[in-house]
């Protein structure tokens, strides 16, 4: 007996090729089963009643003052070797009772009833040790490659050696079908280099299966697949159930042929569980109540429509589900006595599936208390930081924006302001005051936006892959961001450089080699600055739209109080926090009084007023020499301080996400 019959209450017989090649596949994979017997884990729950919490306003109410009823005491088990399809209309359940079942996004619910593994009850820390959840939004650094994304899982998750580790990534990878782009990029931003939306499902197994985890939930595995590719993710669930996985996922419509694949189904209308158990049997109970599915239609399809809610008919659908449900329920009793007794004969058969009879429960519960005292993160510090560098590398030079582009940009823009300002020789007259001045306002708005907008255009996408990888307790919020800081510390060193060595020698600026690099440094101090600010409005937009609708507010009002539309002096009292919060302010003084400290003569035109100096040119402004060490120790607190709090808001982002 093989080991699909096994697992199934009736013989597989395959029809179509596809389901004959599939049907090997399957052999082929569960001749030696990845989980032992005594490690695999069925997972139940138990009256599980769920209601939102009722709010008066935009405040929740006190007390246990409820709201509307989203799941009314919903039983079911989902063993180890069974493919289990959570189905139902629209607003049925599905995602609450994945959410109940996995402790997720549950802080505004009330939750009454036991969730229990191998009959035991367990709580939140317990199932994330023990499961995996693959939600149905797949995130990755589209600049890395299969390969690459899985070595990085594995050497953060891993303990053992690193040739280890590889064998672990490429057994995987072979597993999961990911051989042909295993050196593919994920999804090079502005480019076609991306692999298929099959394969980046697939690549969410397998990151999950580096672990080995006992239980794997699956939210919508086939949303946005066509029917090839949807079935190819759900043959690969049905692979990993036969190595002793328990597989729960909710999907969505299946066709028929992805449909044919899962071996149970568990149907909710309205919060309420209407049917449970075999596929089979649930086409059987809805035809002897009298819903019988049409020939050649899809069983799927029949299903949903027949428990959906449709509009002007209310109460007709309520009451054919009430029906279902009393019907249901009354057919429960025996229907669970024979499971356990088919299961107590598949676990003779198959040498005996793991329930809380045939393990002792002392061993149960040494391997749970021996992952409670596990620490949170697998890898120590310096290794999550090796590991972090070397992919933040990665990105940075993979990706054009953040690289090419913007070294680009600085280049061009440099040129270009220079041949606006071009002047070769350091004589100056009254236009050139006002041309330098305007000059070195502008290299700072152009230094800062070089800075801020890749980082606008890029750290948004990249927070909800960090929230989720720190979900996943791959690493720890402060080695992530240092990281980042890190990484980017050559790019904002070279290329503030390279665009102030163009402009400083165009524009006429003072020969002097010590204010060339002085002129540098400031350049070098406000990219900081500038990429920090970038940072705080990215950590706190939830996307990049919203990022880039943002920043022009945010900018414009530092902008002004940088000396050169508003006069230092003259800043109104209640905008001083505004100005001393501006980096443009800081910056545009010390570039000034490095430029004009040393000019002692300015030509001046006959019959008018002139500044004849540069100490004037500097009075002129609002701008002292005396204040070259505070601007320099303020700009360098203002891009830490705008890094520290963007390191916060990253902080109690990925802390509510927990």
């Amino acid at each position: 007996m093989t080991n699909v019959q096994c697992y199934n209450n009736r013989t597989f017989e395959p029809t179509s090729e596809s389901e004959r090649n599939s049907h090997k596949l399957w052999i082929t994979q569960t001749e030696s089963n990845d989980i032992p017997k005594w490690q695999q884990l069925t997972l139940s729950w138990h009256d599980v009643t769920v209601s939102s919490l009722a709010r008066h306003g935009c405040c929740r109410k006190h007390g246990n003052s409820k709201g509307k009823l989203l799941l009314n005491k919903v039983s079911g088990e989902i063993r180890p070797g069974k493919l289990v399809a959570i189905m139902g209309a629209s607003g049925a359940g599905k995602t609450t009772l994945m959410n109940v079942l996995t402790f997720r996004n549950v802080h505004s619910l009330s939750i009454e009833g036991k969730i229990k593994i191998n009959n035991r009850i367990v709580n939140r820390e317990d199932m994330n040790n023990m499961s995996a959840y693959l939600q149905q939004e797949d995130l990755f650094l589209g600049t890395m490659t299969v390969r690459e994304h899985l070595i990085f899982r594995a050497c953060l998750q891993m303990d053992a050696d690193s040739k280890a580790r590889e064998r672990k990534v490429e057994e995987v990878i072979t597993e999961l079908g990911l051989s042909k782009c295993a050196d593919s990029i994920i999804d090079m931003p502005f480019s076609n280099q991306r692999i298929s939306g099959g394969e980046r499902k697939r690549l969410s197994f397998a990151a999950e299966l580096l672990m080995k985890p006992p239980i794997m939930f699956c939210d919508e595995p086939t949303s946005g697949l066509d029917s090839f590719m949807a079935s190819s993710v759900i043959q690969s669930l049905k692979m990993l159930v036969h190595k002793g996985h328990t597989v729960m996922c909710t999907i969505h419509q299946p066709s028929s042929e992805v449909f044919a694949l899962f071996d149970e189904i568990y149907l909710l209308a309205e919060g309420h569980c209407v049917f449970t158990g075999y596929t089979m049997h649930g086409l059987d109970f809805f035809k002897k109540h009298g819903y019988p599915c049409p020939v050649n239609y899809n069983p799927a399809d029949h299903f949903i429509l027949t428990l959906a809610i449709v509009p002007g008919h209310e109460q007709t659908c309520n009451a054919k589900i009430q029906k279902l449900r009393r019907e249901f329920e009354k057919a429960k009793t025996p229907q669970l006595e024979n499971r356990k007794q088919y299961t107590s004969d598949s676990s003779n058969i198959c040498n005996g599936l793991m329930t809380s009879k045939n393990i002792p429960g002392n061993v149960f519960l040494k391997d749970m208390k021996h992952k409670e005292s596990l620490p949170r993160y697998q890898a120590p510090f310096f290794k999550q930081l090796r590991h972090l560098l070397w992919r933040s590398w990665i990105t940075n030079i993979r990706n054009p924006t953040l690289v090419k582009i913007k070294l680009a940009e600085s280049i061009l823009f440099a040129v270009i302001l220079g041949l606006f300002y071009l002047k070769t020789d350091n004589h100056y007259t009254q236009d050139d005051v006002m041309n330098i001045n305007g000059c070195i306002f502008f290299a700072i708005v152009s230094l800062s936006l070089d800075t801020i907008l890749p980082i606008l255009n890029v750290f948004p996408c990249e927070v909800p892959i960090f929230v989720r990888e720190y979900g996943c307790k791959l690493y720890r919020v402060d080695v992530y961001y240092l990281s980042k800081i890190i990484v980017e510390i050559p790019f904002l060193i070279i290329t503030p450089t390279i665009f102030m060595s163009i402009l400083y020698w165009m524009s006429g600026f003072v020969y002097n080699l010590i204010k060339f690099f002085t002129a540098v440094g400031i350049s070098v101090l406000v990219a900081n600055t500038a990429a920090g600010f970038g940072y705080v409005i990215s950590a706190c937009a939830p996307s990049i739209a919203a990022a880039l609708a943002i920043a022009p507010l945010l900018i414009m009002p530092l902008m002004m109080n940088g000396g050169f539309f508003l006069n230092s002096r003259t800043v109104p009292d209640y905008f001083l926090w505004l100005k001393y919060s501006s980096w443009f302010m800081y910056s545009n003084e010390l570039m000034t009084v490095n430029q004009w400290t040393s000019v002692q003569h300015i030509g001046c035109f006959k019959n008018a007023t002139c500044i004849s100096n540069g100490d004037l040119v500097i009075e002129s402004l609002g701008y002292r020499k005396g204040n070259q060490i505070p601007d320099w120790i303020c700009l360098a607190a203002l891009a830490v301080a705008f890094r520290i709090i963007s390191f916060l808001i990253l902080f109690i982002k990925a802390k509510l996400s927990t």
